[in-house]
């Protein structure tokens, strides 16, 4: 079928990393549901010896998730946050992390609950403005930790020039891409050297698995990944690692889905007179929106959005009768989700910094599937009526 390498996106994305089952022929990579695998003798194996170490099933998705971030290397983990677990054992006790200041509650918990514990150091700052990082850099600083969109705010990072000044201070970049999928941005492209998604989201994108992947192009990098990810055991299943192969294999076509609705979603809660404030980077009033023009080549299905009047009843009233949106935690799948960050997935950061970075008490955050988007509008609508 040629270098699959060189494929657009779309063809990439059903075909990179899997080929016929050899045993059968079979088109679907087979859900290799085993333990063990038997050598011919000591030491001789056909690519696989126990399957914490490597699953020809896990092996397919690796290989696909790499091709579609244009990396070398691949590794799935059982959940995201797992995943960035991976990222984080690569660093020494002493170690200085920035990170971005709006980021995902479980990444936050992560860091300063277990991580701090061990004597690796966190700093959280604005990287809205990449002129700016350079400052809060010191002789400790290993690594600098982007989420753009951000979550829940939607703030733009602007990662080539953030991975200019890494570069710079030999210093790792790591970026978590869940929001944005390798669809609309690749950040190993713009100068990053490692990208994290959670699969759970997107990728998979019928939110049925749980599961993280990180893809980098350095094999000094990969080295410690593979050995992490060996070594600490927390690998993704066959089963799941089958179900996100199909997921992936409409993701360019869902995503076309998803961005199409969130902005006429986002156009009608601007216009909304319940509404104060409406964060989605495709908006033209979006601070850094030239950013996500330049770097992205879609602005995703995440919208959050905040009430007049900062009324957290107001915001949990809407929550209570939606009927098309559900309220539930995670993102990402085809079916449209509605949450409240104050006390669903930023509830683990403290109030005083959950609200100096925007996520106030009346703020939502929505998942905006691909059902129809009369349908959506009219279900929001009739909450806002209520």
């Amino acid at each position: 079928m040629g270098d699959k390498k060189t494929y657009k996106f779309g063809t990439k994305a059903i075909h990179a990393g899997i080929e016929p089952d050899s045993a059968t022929g079979a088109i679907m990579t087979p859900i290799y549901q085993t333990s063990t695998y038997v050598q011919p003798e000591v030491g001789v194996n056909k690519g696989f010896a126990y399957s914490r170490t490597s699953n020809p099933t896990r092996a397919a998705l690796e290989a696909n998730i790499t091709a579609l971030e244009n990396g070398h290397y691949g590794a799935c983990f059982a959940s995201g946050l797992a995943a960035i677990d991976c990222i984080l054992k690569m660093l020494k006790p002493g170690d200085e992390i920035l990170s971005t200041n709006d980021l995902y509650g479980g990444t936050y918990r992560l860091f300063r609950t277990i991580f701090e514990q061990y004597n690796l150091k966190f700093r959280f700052v604005d990287m809205s403005d990449a002129s700016q990082i350079e400052q809060y850099i010191s002789d400790q600083t290993k690594m600098i930790w982007v989420e753009t969109p951000t979550n829940p705010m939607m703030n733009i990072i602007d990662i080539q020039s953030i991975a200019k000044v890494s570069n710079h201070n030999n210093i790792l970049l790591a970026v978590d891409n869940t929001f944005a999928t390798p669809y609309l941005q690749r950040p190993l492209d713009l100068g990053a050297d490692i990208v994290m998604h959670s699969v759970t989201k997107y990728l998979g994108g019928h939110s049925d698995v749980v599961m993280g992947a990180l893809v980098c192009k350095d094999e000094s990098i990969a080295k410690k990944m593979y050995h992490i990810q060996n070594a600490s055991g927390a690998i993704t299943s066959p089963m799941d690692a089958f179900l996100a192969l199909r997921g992936i294999k409409t993701l360019h076509i869902r995503m076309d889905r998803h961005c199409a609705n969130a902005e006429l979603i986002a156009k009608y809660l601007v216009n909304h007179p319940k509404v104060d404030k409406v964060y989605w980077p495709g908006l033209k009033n979006h601070p850094n929106h030239a950013i996500a023009k330049k770097q992205m080549s879609g602005y995703g299905g995440m919208i959050s959005f905040s009430l007049k009047g900062n009324q957290k009843e107001d915001a949990l009233h809407v929550l209570k009768n939606v009927k098309i949106f559900s309220l539930a935690e995670s993102l990402g799948g085809v079916e449209s989700l509605i949450g409240h960050p104050v006390t669903m997935t930023h509830s683990a950061i403290p109030k005083e910094e959950r609200e100096a970075i925007g996520i106030v008490d009346s703020l939502i955050r929505i998942s905006v599937g691909i059902e129809d988007i009369e349908d959506l509008i009219a279900d929001l609508e009739q909450a806002f009526n209520k």
